[in-house]
């Protein structure tokens, strides 16, 4: 399937106009994202081993600017710029993705682009940038292609698109392009899902879910010990893998059903199992990894004791470090605000959090020279 969805949007291809120079400049902000149901595992081309589920963030977000003029000698030019200053290896690597999708993005065979890209969020603060920024970058490339062919474009038809060419340049970087949150991979329990991209969940979304906060405690902001590109791979000689994948269908499953009922019961059980269960599974992998400082276990334990006190429905979860994301209604916001700030402080370095809530996805911005 996916090569004949790949053959789908080569065909329909749009071409630079020969002989025409051009100059503009386009700038989108897209956001993190947060799994619930968590990607671990892949195989073929950013193909997932099990589907995901995600809230997409708000706050936590990738802003890129993207200027582009025409050039008469053929292929992929660029110059890069994080924050300011040149970063020629991710340049590098922008560039390899480049040239890998120029049988659907022809023109930017005849473009030089100058990117200069940033975040709203610190590195290494357990907050995906890779899903940001690469999703940023890709509605860009979408926004030039709108431009040069100057076609109208469903936005239903704009964001698929999106989506698959975002899980190319990350995997998943394919569920930061939809509001609220998205499913990516192929699942029993949701027509038309797909490997290949992610579908919106908003309207099987229970309005308590779009309501929900993010609060992400720094741990740590140090570099973890293993990349998620290699946690991917450990996965292929992990002995509990089956189990997982179909442990990961299940919640799939049980996942989508608590998010349409607003079933904040059954969302905590999944949330929590999912982000213990990622984190065995590296303690599991050969290598293993403990990803978890001490400080992640005496939060958890303090956020459970406080949920059983107060009745409050307040989660957590992690991605593959040691940084929790503490999840929770808008109407709560003010009591867990208050026992972070009390209780939670103690165990983040420099006492140092990040307000984030679930939002709308990916937005055209206004350009900075």
């Amino acid at each position: 399937m996916e090569k004949s969805l790949y053959q789908f949007y080569q065909n329909n291809a749009v071409e630079f106009p020969s002989g025409k120079d051009t100059e503009g400049k386009v700038a989108w902000q897209s956001p993190s994202n947060i799994a619930i149901v968590k990607y671990w595992g892949k195989h073929g081309n950013q193909l997932p081993n099990n589907p995901s589920i995600s809230f997409t963030l708000a706050s936590a977000r990738s802003e890129t600017f993207v200027k582009y003029q025409t050039k008469h000698k053929e292929g992929v030019s660029l110059d890069f710029f994080f924050e300011g200053k040149p970063q020629l290896a991710f340049g590098e690597k922008i560039k390899t993705f480049l040239q890998s999708i120029l049988p659907v993005f022809p023109f930017l065979n005849h473009l030089h682009l100058t990117i200069e890209s940033k975040n709203t969020f610190p590195h290494s603060s357990g907050i995906a940038s890779s899903a940001s920024s690469m999703s940023a970058l890709v509605m860009c490339l979408m926004e030039i292609e709108k431009k040069i062919s100057d076609a109208q474009i469903l936005n239903e038809t704009f964001l698929r698109k999106a989506s698959y060419f975002s899980r190319l340049a990350s995997g998943s970087a394919a569920r930061s392009v939809f509001p609220f949150a998205s499913l990516w991979g192929k699942s029993a329990n949701f027509d038309d899902s797909s490997n290949e991209f992610a579908l919106p969940l908003e309207q099987n979304l229970h309005p308590v879910f779009k309501t929900f906060r993010d609060s992400i405690l720094i741990i740590s902001s140090g570099t973890k010990p293993v990349s998620s590109r290699a946690g991917h791979a450990l996965m292929d000689g992990n002995p509990f893998a089956a189990a997982r994948y179909e442990q990961a269908n299940k919640n799939t499953g049980d996942l989508l059903n608590a998010l349409k009922t607003g079933d904040l019961e059954a969302f905590i059980e999944i949330a929590e199992a999912e982000a213990l269960q990622l984190h065995a599974l590296m303690m599991t992998s050969k290598p293993s990894f403990i990803l978890m400082q001490p400080e992640s276990l005496a939060a958890i334990s303090a956020l459970r004791a406080f949920r059983n006190e107060t009745g409050i429905p307040v989660s957590f979860t992690l991605d593959a470090g040691p940084n929790l994301h503490v999840l929770y209604p808008e109407t709560h916001s003010s009591q867990v605000k208050d026992f972070i700030n009390e209780e939670l402080l103690q165990y983040c370095q420099n006492q140092n959090w990040i307000d984030d809530f679930v939002g709308t996805g990916p937005s055209p911005i206004d350009f900075i020279s």
